[in-house]
């Protein structure tokens, strides 16, 4: 089951090798590719109207790495929290279903309305706000542990 992670902005060098290690890790059991889209830069001030616009913007790039036939799981604070174990059955019944797997990570504006309506899922990595670069690399965290969970594998404690 292909996984991508559609995460807007660039990370930091720390976060980006934390990021790498997980992706590398992951190699043998799928292929997992992150893709970053540019972020826009938040208005000096909250004017409603530009931040939707620059949202908009973040929005219609991660849309246009999105294929119609791909479940979309979208990272929200609305989302459902869900534990490791529970996580990799959901992995799990995807990829039984043969489906090709994107998660979202929106930038530090959150998630355009039009990503989370052509979300199949949201998902919220925990009730606390974490820094989007951070959440990039919990979720491979995440997405590395329920594969070994599936496998049968010693790592999940």
């Amino acid at each position: 089951m292909p996984v991508t992670v559609i995460a807007v902005g660039k990370m930091g060098d720390m976060y980006a090798q934390a990021a790498q290690q997980y992706v590398t890790r992951l190699q043998p059991y799928d292929k997992v590719r992150v893709v970053e889209v540019p972020d826009q830069r938040e208005p000096d001030k909250p004017v409603p109207a530009l931040m939707e616009r620059a949202m908009d913007k973040e929005g219609q790039a991660i849309l246009s790495h999105i294929k119609p036939q791909d479940h979309v799981i979208a990272l929200c604070i609305e989302g459902r929290c869900m534990h490791s174990p529970g996580f990799a059955r959901r992995m799990g019944e995807l990829r039984d279903a043969g489906k090709t797997v994107v998660f979202v990570i929106g930038g530090s504006l959150g998630l355009h309305e039009q990503v989370l309506k052509r979300a199949d899922q949201t998902l919220s990595l925990s009730d606390m706000t974490f820094p989007h670069q951070l959440a990039r690399v919990m979720l491979l965290e995440q997405i590395y542990r329920a594969y070994k969970i599936l496998a049968g594998e010693r790592y999940h404690k």
